[in-house]
């Protein structure tokens, strides 16, 4: 049951990661004005804002103007229904529930701003960064999150350096973000899935001609995944790696 219900609040805030996703990267107000749709303007119906069930019903087009609504809204809904009922199923109804239910989030969040706009908000990643720490020092983590949140971001940081703008500066405080949230040795392993994930989309793109060389490639989708792989199964990872070495 419980996990039920984290599904349904799941995908009502999956409904807002979609605001957050369409205006954070034109710099408008995520409050005012109400929900209105990108092609008309016309305010949608409550009626037709229901998470998921809306997109259905509607088939897809808006009510007043008939225009086509892209299917990123029911599946940034589905995916954040889904995140927040495993998180409740793994964790239960806690504070380790909550930390990483306001992680999945913000990474849904990035995932999508970044694959669209080639940005990370800073306005996703700073309040980030504030509360993964406040969420571990309620969890008496707080040391463990400053110095994971300060190293992810230096070694992203010296990355961007090396690579000459390889990696931008919304890469090194999402990384600093992720180290808040997760501290150590989950951020080591969710940044290194980050970087396997980045590198073997990078080759397939290449390989199926759908990016050259010379185009930029988000990141930002490789690292939220990493990071959610590794809330789910991090243990998992660090105990199979250990009885391969030793």
């Amino acid at each position: 049951m419980a996990e039920v219900l984290a599904f349904i609040v799941g995908a009502i805030f999956g409904s807002f990661a979609n605001v957050l996703i369409y205006r954070l990267p034109r710099r408008e107000s995520v409050v005012v004005p109400g929900s209105r749709c990108p092609s008309c303007g016309v305010p949608i119906r409550p009626s037709d804002n229901i998470p998921i069930v809306s997109y259905l019903i509607l088939r897809a087009r808006c009510r007043a103007c008939r225009a086509p609504i892209s299917p990123r809204y029911p599946i940034v809904e589905l995916a954040t229904g889904i995140l927040m009922a495993g998180i409740v199923w793994r964790f239960g109804v806690s504070l380790a529930g909550l930390r990483y239910g306001v992680l999945a989030f913000a990474l849904l969040v990035v995932f999508f701003t970044d694959l669209e706009h080639q940005i990370i908000p800073n306005a996703v990643t700073y309040p980030g960064i504030l509360a993964g720490i406040g969420l571990s020092a309620a969890s008496g983590q707080a040391v463990m999150a400053v110095v994971a949140a300060a190293a992810a971001g230096l070694v992203f940081l010296i990355l961007g350096i090396v690579s000459r703008g390889g990696m931008g500066g919304g890469d090194t405080k999402l990384a600093a973000m992720i180290g808040a949230f997760l501290g150590s040795p989950d951020v080591i392993v969710a940044l290194f899935l980050a970087i396997a994930i980045g590198g073997i989309a990078g080759l397939l793109l290449l390989a199926l001609r759908l990016r050259s060389r010379k185009d930029q490639m988000p990141f930002g989708p490789a690292m939220a995944a990493g990071a959610m792989i590794a809330v789910f199964g991090s243990n998992s990872i660090v105990h199979w790696y250990l009885s391969r070495m030793f």
